[in-house]
């Protein structure tokens, strides 16, 4: 299968551009950013200049080469081009996710007074409608995905846990989006939903390879 198309343009694009803002941010940006905020939305850790404009250009980049090398260690990769395109646009999301986070960073560093939990909130309940949209596409691999013993072991109980998943991921996103209307309850409102729908899928996918039949039918 390609690994490397036409199409990885716009995630490397969107990498070279945090790249060129921070380099050419770097001669105004203060020798101390910000790093890390509590859930009050209060800076409460500082970096380096040189570390706050690259690590971040950095880990995405080591991130996205790395989710574009798996489909080649995969033992599963055969199902790859099965999803080629949801895989693609599964890496491409995490990239602009990592990419917004960095511009953000770069701005509160330049002395922008927005809260980060009206940034950060609202990013992630997208960053999971979305991941909802695709789930259900992927199909089985080791990497990616619903991953227990109990997807991992049947094509069948993948399929219909990653069809329920993708509802749960998309309702829960839509549920943590409201908590900008309720900010003094962000944190649990956007946390709480997510990581019920993870674990309920994870008892899902317990519960229809028990009604299929477990280990007892046929990989």
């Amino acid at each position: 299968m390609k690994i490397i198309t036409k199409k990885e343009i716009l995630p490397i694009a969107l990498i070279a551009l945090a790249f060129i803002v921070g380099s050419f941010l770097y001669p105004v940006l203060p020798d101390k950013m910000p790093t890390h905020w509590n859930i009050q939305g209060e800076v409460d850790a500082w970096s380096t200049k040189n570390f706050g404009v690259f690590f971040f250009p950095v880990i995405t980049l080591g991130i996205y080469f790395l989710m574009t090398l798996i489909p080649l260690i995969d033992p599963l990769k055969r199902n790859y081009p099965k999803f080629h395109t949801p895989y693609f646009f599964f890496r491409t999301l995490f990239v602009f996710f990592f990419v917004a986070i960095y511009f953000y960073t770069l701005s509160a560093a330049l002395g922008t007074k927005i809260n980060i939990n009206y940034f950060i909130f609202p990013a992630i309940s997208i960053l999971f409608i979305l991941i909802g949209l695709f789930i259900p596409k992927i199909k089985k691999n080791y990497f990616v995905g619903i991953r227990t013993p109990w997807t991992l072991h049947s094509e069948e109980v993948w399929d219909k846990t990653h069809q329920f998943s993708g509802k749960l991921f998309v309702a829960a996103g839509i549920i943590a989006l409201t908590s900008l209307f309720f900010p003094k309850y962000s944190f649990i409102m956007v946390i709480g939903p997510i990581l019920s729908a993870s674990f309920i899928s994870i008892i899902y996918s317990y519960f229809i390879f028990r009604k299929i039949g477990g280990f007892n039918q046929n990989l």
